[in-house]
Parts: C-alpha cells; sequence; structure tokens
C-alpha cells in the first residue's frame, strides 16, 4: 500500500487569474471544473496526471504572509539562453524579483502575482527529462527524517538522502522531484502550497491514513469541517491531503 501525488494545492485570492500566469508559465492549460483551477499539461484533462505533478488553486480569502512559503517550485531549463528568455517571459507576465538573501546564485528567485516564491534554475542534467517542473522543494528541519516518512508514505522513490538534502521521484523516472532542504524556518503560517495524495485503485482511504498516521502523520483542523479528505501534517508540519480513492 502507498499513496501517489494526485496535484499540488496553491491557495489562491484569484484562482483563475493565478492559474492563468502558471498555465502560460509553465506552457500548461488552465482547466475551471467548479471552483478551482486545475492546471495541467496540454490537451484534456487528466486528473490525476500520469507523469506531471499538476497544480490545483484553491480560493481562500486571505492572500499570502510576507513569511517566505516553506514549499516552492523549481522550474528547469535546457540552457542559459533559455534561463534567461524563461525569465523575462515570467516577468512580463507578471512575476517579480526577490531577495531572501541569496546572493549570488546560479538560479533567479521570483514570486507570482499573489507572491509565492518559485526559482527558475541554471541547466542541470538531473533535471533534462522533468517537464517545466524541476522539483516541489520542501524546507523541513531533518531531511532524513521527511525522506523516511515520504518514502514510506508515497509510492516514490527515494534519491538521494544527506543531512542537508534528500531527494524523491516517481519510480517510473519521470516527471518532478520531491526535495527536502534543511531550514532553520520553523512553520509560522499555514502552507499555501501543500500536496495532496490519492489512494491507488482498490485501495481503502482510511486504511491509508491509519497508515500515515503510524509513519508519524498527525491530524489538522484548519476548520474544514465535514469533507471527503483526511487534513494531516508530516513530522516537519507541512500539511497534506489524503482523498478518497478515484
Amino acid at each position: 500500500m502507498a499513496l501517489r501525488p494526485a496535484h499540488l494545492i496553491v491557495k489562491a485570492v484569484d484562482p483563475v487569474a493565478l492559474g492563468r500566469f502558471w498555465a502560460q508559465a509553465l506552457g500548461w492549460t488552465a482547466h475551471h471544473p467548479g471552483v478551482t483551477t486545475y492546471v495541467a499539461p496540454p490537451g484534456e484533462p487528466v486528473w490525476p496526471d500520469p507523469v506531471a505533478v499538476a497544480l490545483d488553486l484553491v480560493p481562500v480569502p486571505e492572500g499570502k504572509s510576507a513569511v517566505k512559503n516553506r514549499t516552492h517550485l523549481d522550474l528547469a531549463t535546457a540552457s542559459p539562453a533559455h534561463q534567461a528568455e524563461l525569465i523575462a517571459r515570467l516577468l512580463a507576465l507578471g512575476a517579480t524579483p526577490v531577495d531572501l538573501g541569496q546572493g549570488e546564485v546560479p538560479w533567479t528567485v521570483l514570486a507570482d502575482p499573489e507572491g509565492n516564491e518559485f526559482c527558475v534554475l541554471e541547466p542541470r542534467e538531473v533535471y533534462r527529462d522533468t517537464g517545466p517542473i524541476a522539483a516541489i522543494v520542501v524546507d523541513c528541519a531533518d531531511p532524513r527524517e521527511m525522506a523516511r516518512f515520504w518514502g514510506e508514505a508515497i509510492d516514490w522513490t527515494v534519491h538521494e538522502v544527506a543531512d542537508d538534502h534528500a531527494s524523491l521521484r516517481a519510480a517510473t523516472g519521470t516527471g518532478p522531484y520531491l526535495e527536502f532542504l534543511r531550514s532553520s524556518d520553523g512553520r509560522t503560517a499555514p502552507d499555501r502550497l501543500h500536496l495532496d495524495l490519492l489512494p491507488h485503485p482498490g485501495d481503502d482511504q482510511s486504511t491509508e491514513v491509519a497508515r500515515v498516521r503510524a509513519l508519524g502523520a498527525t491530524p489538522l483542523d484548519l476548520g474544514q469541517g465535514e469533507v471527503p479528505w483526511t487534513v494531516l501534517t508530516d513530522p516537519d508540519g507541512h500539511e497534506f491531503c489524503v482523498l478518497a480513492p478515484h
């Protein structure tokens, strides 16, 4: 038994506008199945996408705080020229430069129109076949512990584990990486970005919830009331949801 990432939730004051930004940024398509905006690779929407981790933008009344998000996207580029072109295009779409004290680094830190930080990476061989999203990056206190938890919680393969960095990727070797970076910044605000996880067909939601709780997940009450998904936090306090089987 294991869960699979269904999509990455992005909380947004204006999910339609922010979905338009991310669709144009990634070369994907924005769909509007209901109150959310689903941004996925081109073509008819498929959920869950078999390769990519799509974005599901959900409406919330409150904007992002000044606190840096603990989860962000890294975007892949194929060449220095591609990196420069992508940065220029993102700025024209409404992204803004962000100074997090990163100093002189080969990647560029930007924020989307609602202030969510993301990075445009320099070309890296490890990300040459990920698609436009190289990695979903999560700040945490202990990458080794996160690799243990997430490596057992989801059906992805652990690729690298060190004191300051750990990474996982789908067992098929396709799509983005899920990376954990050591950081001293603890949770001070609700997460704007989090993963929704989906049981495999035939698996039971409550059984999967019990399994990840035994691994170290903790129930979280955000005032969600009676909903068909279960809200939890991982051992580092990051929110995630376990959905009903698809």
